[in-house]
């Protein structure tokens, strides 16, 4: 307790001393003041001396530390950036490849010459109709009326056309009419869109059962091109008396994700009927899986932006 005492009065000896000499030392004092400071600097310098060389070490070991954490965090934080870059990119090159892969398959199956296009824009606010945007046009051979299709069916038709672009009103647009045929039973009809709700259904042979889960496909005429999947019956209302079958639609493709489509600019000589529906699962496949389509058959004509895949596979 004793020596406790004596340090603490050291310490406010030493705290009082250095006060008065920063004092002094401000207003500039000289004399014995100087020789005072000198005397102490004399002293106390070469310990203070030893003391800093003997910390630097310590010190610039820290310091460094720092700057090669956050250099090591700055590397690692670019290379995260540039994976995830990468990542995406694989994932889109790789999604794109499979659209491409499958819009050759369809036309494979049913001999259409096409050219690839990609939609640029869907809707029209002036008329409030389901139109798509795409980045083809009279240039690249497309004409007014030619159909559109993707991978898994029909997009609709060309409504009007410039030189590089064209809009296309889709299956689902309420204006829009198409006729059908059902798989194997060739019962023949009408389908109207009816935006995203199902689409409907007119078939007219009321005495030819119609059930749900038949598959349609166009009907080949002077405005479509024949045997293109359209959907399948969701429902079916017939009622006594009717000379026509009604019932709604759940067509193939997915207009709210409309991306790679083709436009049929030569239809094949004959009819392909039901030939471009993809096969249906055996009973004895197992589930999920699925056959590969052929895309033998298939013509591609390049000039749009849209044909750009199929420059990177040939």
């Amino acid at each position: 307790m004793r020596d406790n005492g004596r340090t603490r009065v050291i310490l406010v000896v030493l705290l009082l001393a250095s006060l008065t000499f920063i004092a002094l030392d401000s207003r500039g004092s000289s004399g014995p003041v100087e020789g005072i400071r000198s005397a102490v600097a004399s002293v106390f310098g070469p310990v203070q001396r030893a003391v800093s060389g003997a910390f630097r070490p310590v010190r610039d070991f820290f310091g460094g530390l720092g700057q090669d954490q956050q250099a090591e965090l700055d590397r690692l934080r670019a290379e995260n950036d540039a994976l995830k870059l990468k990542v995406r990119t694989d994932d889109y090159t790789a999604t794109k490849a499979a659209e491409f892969d499958k819009l050759m398959g369809t036309a494979g199956r049913g001999g259409y010459t096409i050219l690839p296009a990609r939609v640029i824009s869907i809707g029209a606010a002036q008329t409030f109709s389901w139109t798509a945007l795409i980045d083809a046009g009279t240039q690249d051979g497309l004409k007014v009326g030619m159909t559109v299709i993707n991978g898994d069916g029909l997009v609709g038709r060309v409504k009007s056309a410039t030189s590089s672009t064209a809009i296309v009103l889709l299956t689902i647009d309420p204006k829009f009419f198409v006729g059908i045929r059902v798989e194997k039973t060739n019962e023949i009809g009408a389908v109207q869109g009816h935006g995203l709700d199902p689409m409907t259904l007119t078939t007219f042979d009321h005495l030819t059962p119609l059930s749900i889960g038949d598959r349609l496909v166009t009907q080949g005429s002077d405005l479509f091109a024949g045997g293109v999947p359209v959907g399948d019956v969701l429902s079916v209302q017939a009622n006594a008396g009717d000379v026509a079958q009604r019932g709604t639609i759940r067509p193939y493709v997915d207009f709210t994700s409309l991306d790679l489509v083709g436009v049929i600019l030569v239809r094949p000589r004959t009819d392909p009927r039901d030939s471009v529906l993809p096969p249906k699962p055996s009973a004895s496949a197992s589930a999920g899986s699925t056959a590969s389509p052929s895309a033998s058959g298939a013509t591609v004509t390049p000039g749009a932006t849209g044909a750009s895949p199929s420059a990177s596979r040939s």
